[in-house]
């Protein structure tokens, strides 16, 4: 993505199944557990980079031992700085210390046998130490101490805020990752104490009844209650002291996340190619965590997949399949490549099948798997051509002419060269603005200057500013006629609130673009209109609010948005032409069948959650608001 934009978080659980020196006398290392998190935390870290986390509970501590740990991170370095706070503590160890598995759980911190770890994007524009997940509540009763991390975002954070106010608590902030621990405690609580009552009378005394609740401690009722009025996307991992463990999905299953387990390991993870090379499983081995459902790991060592809510349709997040994940997932390695493969008869159209004089490139790095998708299209094309060349010009051909035929193939060359990140120490934004131009850089001498078309493929375009002050600016120092940038996302027209930091309309390029078009078309007066339209849904209930920005965009074709669009990204006074094209939504639905949450692309979101958000972020535009619509 030529523009950066904050997404959703990582995570990574694991619960040993096995006593602690089995994995020393089997894989000769007391810290099996922690390695194995530390390379699933880094196979993730596109997840992430604001910070990281990991907390560990040790299973069966006696009283006054310390049994949670936890260590947090928001520096640059922040997985080796995690990581390295917690192999800290073993540098005084001697040689028969760090043989001894069981004198390590007994004596020193992160030796547990369940272990949670994180990784954050912040999407509410904060970074401090106390935003890094995991989140710990804690209580005296082992069995009400309560770990949390995800990859969520709430829309109605303020509705069940306000609910965790009328059951007497005082939450000592207004986030969705405080009120959803403090909502899950609060079950969690209730639910200890219900079993206390049960067991009180039958005669066991208080430190009996301890290890009762442990053995009869029913998560998926405290998941299925808490959980009741959850609106938005999520991946919630939980740990319960005692040594319960979860990790739960939303009802439309817009976050990713995938579990394996065998008789010595459970994991849960975002991403199941770092469950395949953390633990050299195969493909099939992985499973989809089902949405709706929670994995419950019972102390015992028993693994339920359990159901929490009502399953909504399927709305898998298309995001991950354009951008968020890494690209090593086999299934989105393949629906990678096949949105730029969809991309090809369109891209031949705008450059008048001129392959000769069109060079073929990406803007580094994400959109390169598209980039080779589109390369194949092309060539499939582009032999469709030559077959009707050599069909019309009959059984006489000349070799010659077969040569000339032969050899028109697309031209593929590596032109955005992005390096390294500069600072400037200058004050005045006009001169800074064109030293940060030059961020990217040109590879010279491939392109005839005024005759030869560059097609640019971006994985997509959010807010067009790094294109329009920067990529573009410096593509046209090679002096090319034309310049095509080709997004393999369609256009983005929607805010986010399911784990994107996307809420602001203003900023996206697409609705710049719609603006631009009811101004030009005289129809500014429609803005107002929609603006009384969503002022009106505030007081609906929300499974009854409607989405009256759509009707905006119907107004103009998808081409004369992307027009505008080519319009908003072009410098002043460049001398190539720009031009865009987009991916269409029904070829994104056709390359990803399986993942079809498009609200981004299409205004239609998958919970009520959504729709008030698209209302409010109009609002706040129209307002001029510089506040998120959530």
């Amino acid at each position: 993505m030529s523009e950066q934009i904050k997404h959703e978080c990582g995570l990574a659980l694991i619960r040993l199944l096995k006593p602690v020196d089995y994995y020393h006398k089997k894989y000769d290392t007391p810290f099996y557990g922690l390695n194995k998190l530390q390379l699933l935390l880094q196979k993730q870290r596109n997840r992430g980079q604001d910070g990281a986390g990991v907390a560990t509970i040790k299973l069966d501590t006696g009283p006054g031992h310390r049994y949670i740990s936890r260590k947090r991170s928001n520096s640059p370095q922040y997985l080796t700085d995690v990581f390295k706070g917690i192999f800290d503590h073993f540098d005084n160890c001697t040689e028969e210390q760090l043989d001894d598995p069981h004198w390590l759980k007994a004596n020193k911190p992160y030796t547990g046998e369940l272990l949670l770890g994180h990784l954050r994007y912040g999407t509410h524009g904060v970074n401090t130490i106390e935003t890094v997940h995991p989140f710990l509540r804690q209580n005296n009763w082992m069995s009400r101490n309560l770990v949390i991390a995800g990859n969520f975002n709430l829309t109605n954070v303020n509705e069940l805020f306000e609910e965790l106010v009328e059951l007497g608590q005082y939450p000592k902030e207004k986030s969705d990752t405080v009120t959803v621990m403090e909502k899950i405690g609060h079950f969690l609580d209730d639910e200890v104490q219900r079993l206390f009552n049960w067991f009180k009378p039958e005669g066991y005394s208080n430190r009996e009844i301890n290890n009762l609740i442990s053995e009869h401690l029913d998560m998926q009722r405290v998941l299925q209650r808490s959980s009741r009025k959850f609106d938005g996307g999520y991946v919630m991992a939980g740990m319960v002291g005692h040594g319960d463990a979860f990790v739960m999905r939303d009802s439309s299953g817009i976050r990713p996340c995938f579990y394996y387990y065998d008789d010595e390991i459970a994991v849960v993870a975002s991403e199941r190619p770092a469950i395949q090379t953390a633990l050299k499983v195969g493909y099939s081995e992985v499973k989809e965590l089902k949405r709706g459902h929670a994995l419950i790991i019972k102390k015992n060592g028993a693994v339920e997949e359990l159901f929490i809510k009502d399953q909504l349709p399927r709305q898998s997040c298309s995001f991950e399949r354009i951008y968020f994940s890494r690209g090593n997932d086999k299934d989105i390695y393949k629906e990678r490549k096949e949105l730029g493969r969809l991309l090809a008869p369109k891209v031949l159209k705008m450059v008048d099948y001129d392959i000769k004089h069109t060079v073929f490139s990406f803007i580094p790095n994400t959109a390169e798997v598209a980039f080779y998708g589109m390369i194949e299209g092309l060539n499939e094309e582009s032999n469709k051509l030559k077959q009707k060349q050599i069909l019309e010009a009959g059984p006489d051909i000349s070799k010659e002419k077969l040569e000339e035929i032969f050899s028109i193939n697309p031209r593929i060359e590596k032109l955005a060269v992005k390096d390294a990140k500069m600072r400037t120490f200058i004050a005045n934004d006009a001169i800074r603005g064109k030293m940060m131009s030059h961020v990217y850089d040109v590879t010279y001498g491939c392109i005839e200057n005024d005759v030869d078309t560059v097609v640019l493929v971006d994985d997509s375009i959010v807010r067009g500013t790094t294109l329009r002050d920067s990529i573009i600016q410096t593509i046209a120092m090679l002096h090319p006629k034309k310049i095509i940038v080709v997004s393999s996302a369609p256009q983005i027209r929607y805010p986010d609130c399911y784990g994107i930091d996307m809420s602001k309309m203003k900023r996206f390029v697409a609705f710049k673009a719609l603006v631009k078009l009811l101004e030009e078309n005289n129809m500014s007066h429609l803005l107002q209109e929609t603006y009384d339209l969503c002022v009106e849904q505030k007081s609906k209930p929300p499974e009854e609010m409607i989405n009256p920005v759509q009707k905006l965009y119907e107004r103009f074709t998808y081409e004369e948005v992307s027009a505008m669009i080519a319009k908003i990204i072009t410098p002043d006074n460049l001398k190539p032409k720009v031009e865009v094209i987009y991916q269409t939504v029904d070829d994104l639905h056709a390359a990803c069948p399986d993942n079809t949450g498009d609200w981004y692309f299409t205004g239609n979101y998958p919970t009520p959650g959504g729709v008030r958000v698209v209302n409010n972020a109009f609002i706040n535009y129209m307002d001029k608001k510089d506040s998120r619509g959530y």
